[in-house]
């Protein structure tokens, strides 16, 4: 039977593109597959990988710690080094094969550049850059509950076009960050997202998942004519890019620094010393070439879970607080005694963050000599 996409009932499953790089696993994949535990989970259907490379099986067990139920896994000296062809070959046959519901990627380099083309080739929707995915209609409410403005009592979410209890629904930032679309796919499967790294929560590793998961090794085409570019050699940059969603401490900068920009981005840079931090900041302050993108945390930027995050001078915009709202504690500094980011800080301090976090650094140093 041809495939047709259009044909909802023939799918089922949740598939993970499983991302390695040089035979290593990339944490986002840990991520994803920990959120597809729990859309498979909400649709009652198994969770499977899908990972591509060269000899990788010995990567492949540690996905079912994560929640995974099946790994497909498609070895080949072709796929050792990701190549546009190739990959999107080979998991577009498997698609046609398998017919999985629901697909999502990292939204990696790679995964932003295979994740359009698997798509259009199997005639079907893509959401891309995701921050939230749901299924079960009320966990959907409860997410927008208390991540929006939406009066979800008084909204009716149902509607004669589609399930809205059976289609993924993919939440994603739009016009800049300043507002939030969620996409459905009715049509067509399978229903497919790449979700920017950091979002979704890693669950805890089970290794009875380890014992359970099985390992599939399907047949498969792949010839050299398939492929239209050879990657000669892999040169890793040397470029230094902060580490924000691994870091345990952010001490983040806001507008509340403009009066002195140099002095606000460097008292900071000591907090996070002192702490064996980072530093991170808003969106305005990127945007007004006070720091690069990487330091950005929010909507727009990264989503971090640390230990502790300080808002020094950030007024607490909802685009910026789905980026770190569920760190373990939140410290907020701020002049403005109103300011929203007040509203989710385990600790407030109202006052001049060049005067409080001198004060601080101080504090936080003492500690740690007497300790």
């Amino acid at each position: 039977m041809a495939y047709n996409s259009a044909d909802i009932a023939a799918f089922k499953n949740v598939w993970v593109f499983c991302e390695q790089r040089q035979g290593k696993m990339m944490p986002t994949t840990f991520e994803l597959i920990s959120e597809g535990r729990k859309l498979a989970d909400e649709l009652g259907v198994e969770l499977c990988g899908i990972l591509l490379g060269d000899d990788v099986d010995g990567i492949a067990a540690e996905l079912g710690g994560y929640g995974a139920d099946r790994v497909y896994v498609y070895n080949s000296p072709l796929l050792k080094d990701y190549t546009t062809d190739a990959y999107t070959k080979v998991i577009v046959d498997a698609v046609e094969e398998f017919k999985p519901e629901i697909m999502i990627y990292g939204a990696s380099h790679i995964g932003r550049d295979l994740a359009p083309r698997c798509a259009a080739r199997l005639h079907t929707g893509l959401c891309a850059d995701c921050t939230h995915l749901d299924v079960d209609l009320n966990g959907y409410v409860e997410f927008l509950r208390t991540g929006s403005n939406v009066d979800v009592d008084n909204t009716n979410f149902e509607t004669k076009m589609f399930d809205v209890n059976t289609n993924l629904k993919m939440t994603r930032p739009a016009f800049g960050g300043h507002l939030m679309a969620t996409i459905v796919c009715p049509r067509f499967r399978p229903a497919m997202a790449t979700v920017r790294p950091g979002v979704m929560k890693r669950r805890p590793f089970d290794e009875e998942g380890v014992k359970k998961i099985e390992i599939v090794h399907p047949d498969f085409e792949l010839s050299a004519e398939d492929v239209k570019t050879e990657v000669v050699e892999v040169v890793k940059a040397a470029k230094k890019l902060v580490d924000l969603i691994g870091a345990e401490y952010i001490v983040s900068v806001g507008r509340g620094i403009a009066k002195d920009v140099d002095g606000g981005i460097a008292l900071a840079e000591e907090l996070a010393d002192v702490l064996g931090g980072v530093v991170g900041s808003s969106r305005a302050v990127v945007d007004a070439g006070w720091m690069t993108a990487d330091h950005q945390v929010g909507q727009t930027g990264k989503t971090v879970h640390p230990k502790v995050y300080i808002a020094l001078g950030i007024s607490g915009a909802i685009q910026h607080k789905a980026g770190m709202q569920e760190s373990e504690y939140i410290i907020a500094v701020n002049k403005d005694e109103n300011a929203p980011m007040f509203e989710i800080a385990d600790y407030g301090i109202v006052g001049d963050l060049f005067k409080v976090v001198p004060l601080l650094i101080e504090s936080i140093k003492e500690a740690k000599a007497e300790a």
